[in-house]
């Protein structure tokens, strides 16, 4: 079994990985040392501080053994082909766990290896971050019958948010510039795997996205890899930016969520990153749990 797609561990598996980084945060003795002697490939194309540090620390809690490769070692796509790195690797390791800039090279390597290949992020979807998410907000309630506002780019984290949240019972509204909107298969997957009267919502209005929302939920305008788009993105998602006044508009009880890293006074102010009901750092540390978990569900 894969996490290529967060979909690929179904409805099901979703709501068991989410319930078991919950009760591993409650108690993480209760698996230190239960995956020993497993070994874990953890590969970033992409920079990265909470993916890196998160799957280090938790392969290692597990009493397994971390092993990071460099860029510039595998050449993935250029140096050599992604069917023939993952053949080689699953030689030498149990797990492959790959941070890439096309998500493409991640569907080869699944193809062409028994060993679970998990995304760590790429340009279609970041499962990890999305289960992490569901953590958080169940957290403060039933994930069946909550709802998030996810304001900005129609991106991979959305994408992921998406898939994963509608499967578990949660509503999601996705409010972009027009022209941001999330991939038309990808809204259209999340809608026919919905369960308990989920919706998936499209909006080009930021303050009628948040009425009512359980969580606000914002990333970066500019993802790596879109960099020659920044000051265009800057004027085209300025009315989007999460300030008090929006926030407070879904509610006295909404979280405020970010996947970090954050730009602070661009997609948020300062006063909501750092209000009293922000849970981005939570949301950080359950990237933790929730690779413990991860971990766990594909080597049963």
């Amino acid at each position: 079994m894969d996490l290529v797609n967060v979909l690929d561990i179904g409805s099901d598996g979703i709501a068991h990985v989410v319930e078991l980084a919950a009760k591993i945060k409650a108690d993480p003795s209760s698996v230190a040392g239960t995956r020993s002697g497993l070994r874990v490939g953890l590969f970033f194309e992409k920079p990265s501080i909470r993916t890196r540090v998160s799957c280090e620390v938790g392969t290692a809690e597990l009493g397994a053994q971390p092993i990071v490769l460099k860029n510039d070692e595998v050449g993935l796509g250029t140096r050599e082909a992604p069917q023939d790195v993952a053949r080689v690797l699953e030689r030498y390791l149990d797990v492959l766990a790959f941070r890439v800039f096309d998500h493409r090279n991640l569907v080869l390597m699944a193809e062409h290896a028994e060993a679970p290949v998990i995304n760590l992020l790429s340009d279609r979807e970041h499962p990890c971050q999305a289960i992490a998410d569901l953590v958080t907000v169940a957290e403060h309630r039933p994930l069946k019958g909550a709802s998030i506002a996810y304001l900005g780019d129609g991106n991979n984290v959305a994408h992921s948010l998406m898939l994963a949240a509608s499967a578990v019972g949660t509503s999601v509204t996705v409010a972009t510039p027009a022209g941001y909107e999330p991939d038309e298969t990808i809204v259209d997957l999340a809608r026919s795997g919905a369960i308990g009267g989920a919706e998936i919502t499209l909006s080009n209005d930021p303050f009628a996205a948040v009425v009512g929302a359980d969580a606000v939920y914002t990333d970066v305008w500019t993802s790596m890899g879109s960099e020659n788009e920044a000051e265009e993105r800057r004027i085209q998602f300025e009315p989007f930016r999460v300030t008090e006044e929006l926030f407070e508009s879904a509610g006295s009880e909404a979280i405020f969520m970010h996947c970090l890293p954050a730009h602070r006074g661009e997609e948020v102010t300062d006063a909501v990153i750092d209000h009293q009901r922000s849970r981005v750092f939570d949301q950080a540390e359950n990237r933790l749990h929730a690779f413990k978990a991860i971990l766990l569900h594909l080597t049963a």
